[in-house]
């Protein structure tokens, strides 16, 4: 996902390829929409718009791996004295 307007209902794919296609969010199969900042979201989708605009359709979220959480570092500094 490039991003996703949940006001608007709509929102931009990019392809491996670098081509950018136009989602509406009638095409997320199961109503299921990206919610929150979806920049980066790993998604499935069929490509359509033969002669015309293409557009992705059939879209669905790909559940992937979450990355590490960030570790919280401990003062491990010197005592002060």
């Amino acid at each position: 996902m490039i991003w996703f307007n949940e006001v608007k209902d709509h929102g931009y794919i990019a392809t491996e390829e670098g081509e950018r296609l136009y989602v509406e969010g009638s095409d997320f199969a199961d109503g299921d929409r990206p919610k929150g900042r979806c920049a980066g979201l790993v998604v499935s989708f069929r490509v359509s718009g033969n002669g015309g605009p293409r557009k992705a359709e059939e879209v669905a979220l790909v559940d992937s791996i979450a990355p590490p959480r960030a570790r919280r570092r401990h003062g491990g500094g010197r005592a002060r004295g």
